[in-house]
């Protein structure tokens, strides 16, 4: 395994943003007040198992459809910038379509946590980081995710409607500043691919 603390750092924050858990706390407190069931185990543990397996099936994909990852890593950059423009500016883009059924797995698991921006980001980070690396910040971003389900009250008590709304638009731009490392980086290793 080769730890590399930037790394785990880097997909921390990317992987954070994107699911943004403490932005989602208004819908988490939502489906609680119409009495909804909402599991904060079962939430972890299914995001994190689904989001793993895309990690290592999801390249296979791409191979089957003869998709290098640093194009997909540019597709992704451009997705994961489109979601920060959403969240900077307040505009919605991706329509939340998801059928009904379970609300810890529609549409908590998905696509609140597990949804197309974190699929996109894990196969983009795969172009630069290790696969170890990705697993521990994807892993530090469960125990979030948990610890932030089973606290609901306690963290809107905690950061209140401000701290939410301003924490959700300092991610964004976070996220947006990603974005563009992510695609001058795997446009630079393109362009160089085509020179050779």
């Amino acid at each position: 395994m080769d730890i590399n603390f930037t790394q785990i750092l880097s997909v921390f924050v990317v992987l954070f943003a994107l699911i943004d858990v403490l932005g989602s706390v208004p819908i988490f407190l939502n489906f609680q007040q119409k009495g909804e069931d909402v599991n904060p185990k079962q939430a972890a543990i299914y995001s994190f198992v689904i989001m793993t397996a895309f990690l290592f099936v999801g390249e296979l994909i791409l191979h089957l459809f003869n998709v290098d990852v640093s194009s997909f890593a540019i597709a992704g950059a451009l997705v994961i910038f489109i979601i920060s423009v959403e969240m900077i500016f307040g505009i919605e883009v991706f329509r939340n379509d998801a059928p009904a059924g379970s609300t810890t797995l529609v549409p908590i698991v998905f696509p609140l946590i597990a949804g197309p921006g974190t699929f996109t980001a894990l196969l983009s980070m795969r172009a630069e980081f290790h696969v170890s690396n990705i697993i521990i910040g994807l892993l530090l971003n469960m125990i979030i995710v948990f610890l932030v389900l089973k606290n609901l009250k306690f963290v809107k008590r905690l950061l209140g409607v401000g701290g939410v709304y301003v924490m959700r638009k300092f991610f964004g731009i976070i996220l947006m500043g990603i974005a563009v490392k992510l695609f001058t980086t795997n446009l630079h290793i393109l362009l160089q691919s085509f020179s050779n």
